[in-house]
């Protein structure tokens, strides 16, 4: 947007060199023409030495001169005179005297006028041209002004979703405007977005079935390692007395026993396996980055629903580690504080402790019970308020899982009248 921006800037800056520039030109045209007529007549003062030479004068190849008059000196009349100086018809016009000789000695025989086009009214011109000009800059500006707000802006809500996409945060979704001009493209990408949101709650159906096969493979061994108990206590109390018996009963017990490494082999492979393949970039970001991200996602979010958003000041520094996992920390943070607090107010605070820079969100509401408090942070664990509300139980498991990853914390506390996440970075 900011090379869109540019080019609206480009745009004002040509027309006003433009402008100036139109403004130059005219002014330079009126002084040539200003001066034009004056060379005109001083060639016609050279051709014209006597009244004879009026006869035969041809005034076709001047362009500002458009008539010569001549009146002698022996005309004395009144009106003669009057209609010399006046019968010029509302042009402009000089007075030269014409002089011959006589006896030797030049002598004054007459007066020539000369009437010459009336000047260019170039301010009008000049007006005109800066109004056309006008009109046009603002046509263009017109045009991409449309074009940001339909086009562009569309287009750049459409590249964050997309970004938000590769980072697999898939909460929100983009509106389409009356005058979308691509209405299915922004369709397209919703549609994407369920799907893959369908793609990941069947990816996490899958593990939590793999943790209850966990929970039935632990509960299975109960059985085995109850039945080896009893023979070994048997065998203790001397029930079994014969070698035979005895032997029956080691059969068992050893069955048993590698039964219970099967179980254990099983619960050992899959435990191995991450519930979700988180993979932490090593980076470095500065600290306004992340709260400049907040305010813009969470804090239109929260104007939406009518939520008071505080952010205090804090100190902007350098950190490392990976600045898109830490978006989908606290994006997940900010989601159960909309599905699980009263909407009234979140409040977003900063301060150091023991090297770490620790941010604190809080939200107002009814907390959790000290008996859930304790299973916050466990994959699948979902407690008694998300009734009624989407999801798997993941999203706090995933953050303490990028933190830990990036050598961080993350912990929670009960208020009084709301529940608070900390997240803790190392400085």
């Amino acid at each position: 947007m900011k090379k869109y921006d540019r080019l609206i800037f480009l745009s004002v800056v040509l027309y006003l060199v433009l402008a100036v520039g139109a403004g130059g030109l005219l002014r330079k045209q009126k002084r040539e023409n200003s001066q034009l007529y004056k060379v005109e007549i001083n060639h016609l003062l050279a051709d014209i030495q006597t009244e004879d030479d009026l006869i035969n004068l041809d005034l076709s190849k001047y362009r500002e001169v458009e008539a010569v008059s001549y009146l002698p000196v022996s005309k004395t009349d009144r009106h003669t005179i009057s209609d010399f100086y006046q019968g010029t018809n509302g042009r402009m016009y000089m007075v030269f005297p014409l002089y011959g000789e006589s006896k030797g000695q030049e002598v004054l025989s007459g007066y020539l006028r000369f009437d010459y086009k009336k000047a260019d009214d170039t301010a009008g011109v000049l007006f005109l041209v800066e109004i056309v000009l006008l009109l046009m800059e603002l046509s263009v500006l017109a045009v991409l002004y449309y074009f940001r707000h339909h086009l562009i802006g569309p287009f750049e809500r459409m590249q964050d979703m997309a970004y938000e996409l590769s980072k697999g945060n898939l909460q929100g979704e983009m509106k389409t405007e009356k005058s979308q001009l691509f209405g299915k493209f922004v369709w397209g990408m919703n549609a994407l977005k369920d799907e893959l949101q369908v793609s990941r709650n069947r990816e996490l159906q899958l593990q939590k079935e793999k943790k209850l096969l966990l929970l039935s493979l632990s509960h299975d061994i109960k059985t085995p390692l109850h039945m080896i108990t009893l023979y070994t206590r048997a065998l203790a109390d001397g029930i079994y007395s014969t070698g035979e018996e005895q032997a029956a009963v080691y059969k068992q017990i050893e069955d048993k026993t590698a039964q219970i490494e099967t179980f254990v082999s099983e619960i050992m492979k899959a435990s191995t396996e991450d519930i979700l393949h988180i993979e932490v970039k090593k980076g470095e970001f500065y600290f306004r980055e992340l709260v400049q991200w907040i305010q813009t996602v969470y804090g239109e979010k929260c104007l939406l629903r009518k939520c008071q958003l505080a952010i205090e000041e804090y100190q902007d520094r350098i950190f490392s580690g990976d600045i898109n996992r830490l978006m989908e920390v606290f994006g997940n943070i900010f989601e159960n504080a909309f599905k699980y607090g009263d909407g009234r107010r979140i409040e977003i605070s900063f301060y150091e402790e023991d090297y770490c820079q620790l941010v604190r969100v809080f939200n107002t509401g009814s907390p959790v019970s000290e008996k859930e408090f304790v299973h916050l942070f466990d994959s699948f664990f979902r407690g008694e308020n998300t009734r009624g509300q989407q999801g798997n139980g993941l999203g706090l498991y995933i953050c303490r899982e990028i933190m830990h990853k990036m050598d961080g914390e993350i912990f929670a506390e009960c208020e009084t009248d709301g529940m608070a996440f900390t997240v803790v970075l190392p400085i």
